[in-house]
């Protein structure tokens, strides 16, 4: 044999050992699911998942790279927690959205996904029990809130278990693929302002539509040769669309943040965010009177945000992030010495903070 037969038979020889060792550690994985619904313990643990992590990248010798392990065992722990349990998410609909896209990211593709066509019905699978955990928009880097999803916080008792970023690319889609054939441009609104700039250089004079995702924009495009849509690579593949122009976004730094909710938070990991939403006395120094426990105890904020509250007028909902998890001391009298100055106060959630 030739030296890279040679080299070719040894790979196969590991990739056999390699399906040898998934198969012994997916029949453990089966018994853990077991001895877990004995002990009425919930299948799906983060923090072993991030131990594990952390293990595994922090003995790592190479070459083999770091984030493409890290890749390759999600997929192992979306595959273990299938055959423990089935895991349902529902997210911000239809297919190829986005959010759709964070979801498989986060949760493997062994997962179940539930599309649902608003916000509002995401919370409501996860309330009701149809799924888990959920995955909802919150926010992105250059267009800031997304207002509903905070508003959902307040008529809804569930807690934030995860958050995940992700680097958002929008991409410009077509039948044809021709820039002389489109005569109309369909996107949802967040996706528009986020390639304003581009439209408005390339596409002078063309009327923009909107949909309520950019998958939806995808989907109707996909039936109308005179049309295009500001959507996702995945949304291309998922409708059978061709690029008119990639990376149309203004700023190539684009990045959203999408929360997983559920009806619990997750443990601590030592790096962790805390959620809170909360309204104030109407008095000078109000907003000063709220910051100040987190001061006091050393509590680095990360985000505040106010909204109407929707009872009053001008009375506002303020949403704000912290570092720490509520089981931190600090958090914990930060957020005691608070309630003292707040009409309302409740907390989302502590999680881990998305790498």
């Amino acid at each position: 044999m030739s030296e890279l037969d040679e080299l070719r038979k040894k790979i196969d020889e590991i990739d056999q050992r390699i399906v040898e060792l998934l198969n012994r550690r997916a029949e453990i994985a089966i018994e853990i699911g077991k001895a877990k619904q004995d002990k009425n313990l919930s299948i799906h643990s983060p923090q072993r998942e991030r131990e594990i992590f952390q293990k595994l990248t922090e003995g790592n010798p190479g070459p083999f790279p770091n984030n493409v392990l890290r890749l390759i065992y999600e997929e192992i722990f979306s595959a273990s927690l299938s055959l423990q349990q089935p895991l349902k998410v529902a997210y911000l609909g239809p297919s190829a959205t986005f959010t759709h896209l964070s979801a498989s990211r986060k949760f493997g593709s062994s997962a179940e996904y539930l599309p649902e066509s608003t916000i509002k019905g995401v919370f409501e699978a996860v309330t009701g029990g149809k799924a888990q955990y959920g995955v909802i928009p919150v926010e992105n880097s250059n267009e800031g809130v997304v207002n509903y999803t905070l508003d959902m916080f307040i008529d809804f008792d569930l807690k934030i278990a995860f958050e995940i970023m992700l680097q958002i690319s929008h991409n410009l889609l077509s039948k044809s693929g021709k820039r002389e054939d489109i005569r109309k441009i369909f996107s949802h609104p967040q996706a528009r302002a986020q390639c304003r700039g581009w439209l408005e250089k390339n596409f002078q004079g063309i009327p923009i539509v909107e949909e309520l995702s950019t998958a939806a924009a995808a989907k109707r495009v996909s039936k109308d040769p005179a049309a295009a849509a500001v959507a996702s690579e995945l949304a291309a593949s998922e409708y059978n669309l061709l690029f008119v122009e990639k990376r149309i976004e203004d700023y190539k730094n684009n990045f959203t943040r999408f929360l997983v909710i559920a009806k619990e938070s997750s443990p601590r990991t030592g790096k962790d965010k805390t959620s809170v939403l909360l309204s104030i006395k109407d008095k000078p120094g109000a907003l000063f009177s709220i910051l100040k426990p987190f001061a006091r105890h050393k509590i680095n904020l990360t985000k505040i945000e106010s909204r109407p509250s929707r009872r009053k007028a001008w009375e506002y909902i303020f949403f704000i992030d912290m570092e720490g998890h509520m089981e931190d001391k600090g958090v914990k009298k930060a957020i005691l010495d608070l309630k003292e100055e707040c009409l309302y106060l409740k907390v989302l959630g502590s999680y881990p903070s998305a790498e």
